[in-house]
């Protein structure tokens, strides 16, 4: 079962993203800032989900940490929007993260003790992977606006230290 539902898991998560890289590239800032935010808000929704499931001190406290770095750059990204007199714009990719997360969550509930721990670290590495690889290469390169370049570049040096974290915690776990 564990190993069933992290191969899902990491599927669903891979698929909601990378299948649309082709297009995202065609977006315009204000799509990519609500894919962000939208993605950021999805991480939020696991750790929480972490914190209420788990019993290892290790989960709860990358759980945090993806609660605290998640939320500060979105509530940067919600100060420049607001600065520049502007709203992100809902889209195909942010629907499809979002339709994603909802099936994960419903696998997580499911689960418990060591089960959901590897699930859940399972399922980190892997969203960091292809939120990451889909910033980094797809995005970033694709923003207009200078400012918003700079917030993608900060948000995805501490997103890349997450990935590093969930592989440690995947290998632990192991």
């Amino acid at each position: 079962m564990k190993n069933l539902l992290s191969a899902f898991t990491i599927a669903l998560a891979m698929t909601g993203v990378q299948a649309s890289a082709q297009d995202v590239a065609a977006m315009n800032d204000l799509e990519f800032a609500h894919i962000a935010y939208t993605a950021d808000n999805i991480d939020i929704r696991y750790a929480h989900l972490a914190l209420a499931l788990s019993d290892n001190p290790k989960i709860h406290e990358f759980a945090n940490t993806m609660i605290r770095d998640h939320t500060a750059v979105n509530e940067a990204a919600l100060g420049l929007l607001e600065k520049l007199g502007a709203t992100a714009q809902d889209n195909a990719v942010s629907q499809s993260l979002n339709a994603n997360a909802e099936e994960i969550i419903d696998g997580f509930v499911k689960l418990r003790g060591a089960e959901f721990d590897a699930a859940y670290a399972a399922n980190e590495l892997a969203y960091h992977q292809s939120v990451n690889d889909l910033v980094e290469n797809t995005m970033i390169p694709n923003i207009d606006n200078a400012e918003v370049k700079a917030l993608f570049v900060e948000g995805l040096e501490i997103f890349k230290a997450h990935e590093t974290h969930a592989e440690m915690m995947v290998k632990a776990l192991k």
